[in-house]
């Protein structure tokens, strides 16, 4: 009826990280399948062509017909003579239609102990039992109530299924139910299998996201807009690549997925402390230095709260705070040292300049520079622009897009600068 499905109009319009890539979504019987269509449209808002597959289950609890237009793709709800698990997972040449990634989503307890035992006895089953043979990439993501969770054989299946290589997400256990992991997650997880390299094999990175809090008094603060997303993103992206990573982060308004591991910091103090007892103690290659750090702090904090009663006009004073990179360098001269430069409002030439004279006066190794005072790639914004300059004025421009693409091109630069200074 359609030249061009009503659905395919969100194709890549968050960004074309998943372009080329098909993953076949298999919807089993939990309610939790309600937050299947949600996942499928982000995945291709992300460029991402999607083939939905259902148990009769699944068919029970929300309508093939909502997932054909999710998906803007016809959807399979029984195998027939067109073979469709052969076609979406069979070991044969990559063509249009063959799945990147076999997602789960939701998984119950029944259907993973059937794909933990070898039993085809629905597409679902059937498609992830050939994608086994075809070795391609599987995730599972349980949702089920949490009494079924902690079943004893239900936890040995899981088991032997990450043995096998299957990767398997959450649950969130709340509320007496092992809920479906969050979008957010299983989208990153996703794009952890289908784009990451496996560069960083090997490798300690320290990150650093999110800004400081400097306090007046013991409730209030002096602080900035940075929602720690860029960092986060750095982190999630080298994690991906395989390095070991630490996240140290501020109050950070963007989530830290719980597979990272992380220090929270508050204050300036805090962070520098963190970083220079880290970089001190461990063998760190990298040190990305993505947080917002406050360039001053108060010199005292009040005991208690200042009482607007009976004061009517607060002055405070103010100090320059160390530069964490400076502190960085001084704690360890030969990690690897990649920071920010955040300007707002200010020519292109002026804002390389500037971040080329901050790489030189701190003695770093890269140094990425962005204009934060722009609304559509600022602090809040879930994409960025960026120009990342080298010790030889080398500039590299990354054009607009998500975070997590701007993460991997960042992480590029600082392998190859690695590269070469090793060499």
């Amino acid at each position: 009826m359609f030249d061009k499905h009503p659905s395919k109009d969100i194709l890549e319009t968050k960004g074309t990280i998943l372009r080329g890539k098909t993953v076949c979504i298999c919807l089993t019987g939990s309610v939790a399948v309600i937050s299947t269509p949600i996942i499928a449209r982000e995945l291709m808002r992300l460029g991402a062509e999607v083939i939905a597959v259902m148990t009769k289950a699944a068919t029970e609890l929300i309508s093939p017909a909502l997932m054909e237009w999710a998906t803007g793709n016809p959807v399979i709800t029984k195998l027939t003579g067109a073979v469709e698990h052969i076609y979406l997972a069979g070991e044969r040449p990559r063509a249009v239609g063959r799945a990147d990634l076999i997602l789960v989503c939701p998984a119950t307890a029944n259907t993973i102990s059937k794909i933990a035992n070898g039993i085809d006895d629905t597409p679902v089953t059937t498609i992830v039992t050939t994608a086994f043979g075809s070795q391609l990439p599987i995730v599972i993501v349980p949702a089920m109530h949490e009494s079924m969770y902690k079943h004893p054989i239900l936890i040995s299946n899981e088991k032997k299924l990450r043995k096998c290589g299957i990767d398997i997400l959450g649950p969130r256990i709340s509320e007496g139910k092992a809920k479906i992991a969050r979008v957010d997650d299983i989208i990153d997880r996703v794009i952890d299998l289908l784009i990451s390299k496996k560069d960083l094999e090997g490798k300690k990175i320290l990150v650093s996201a999110g800004p400081t809090r400097e306090y007046i008094d013991e409730i209030r603060y002096i602080s900035n807009n940075s929602s720690g997303r860029m960092g986060i993103e750095i982190a999630k992206e080298a994690s991906a690549r395989g390095a070991d990573v630490l996240l140290v982060a501020g109050h950070c308004m963007a989530k830290i997925p719980d597979y990272l591991n992380k220090i929270k910091c508050v204050s300036t103090n805090e962070f520098i402390r963190t970083i220079k007892d880290e970089l001190a103690y461990k063998d760190y290659d990298f040190f990305i230095s993505a947080a917002a750090i406050s360039d001053y702090s108060p010199t005292n904090c009040i005991e208690g709260k200042i009482s607007s009663d009976n004061v009517k006009e607060l002055q405070i004073n103010m100090r320059l705070t160390p530069k964490i990179i400076d502190e960085a360098r001084r704690k360890n001269h030969k990690v690897f040292i990649v920071a920010f430069k955040a300007e707002t409002n200010v020519s292109r030439s002026k804002l390389i300049d500037r971040a080329y004279e901050r790489l030189k006066r701190s003695e770093i190794d890269l140094i990425v520079a962005n204009d934060v005072g722009r609304e559509d790639i600022g602090f809040v914004s879930k994409d960025n622009e960026v120009y990342i300059i080298d010790k030889e004025k080398h500039i590299t421009h990354v054009e607009k897009n998500s975070k997590r693409y701007v993460a991997s091109k960042i992480l590029d630069a600082a392998i190859e600068n690695f590269r070469i200074r090793t060499m």
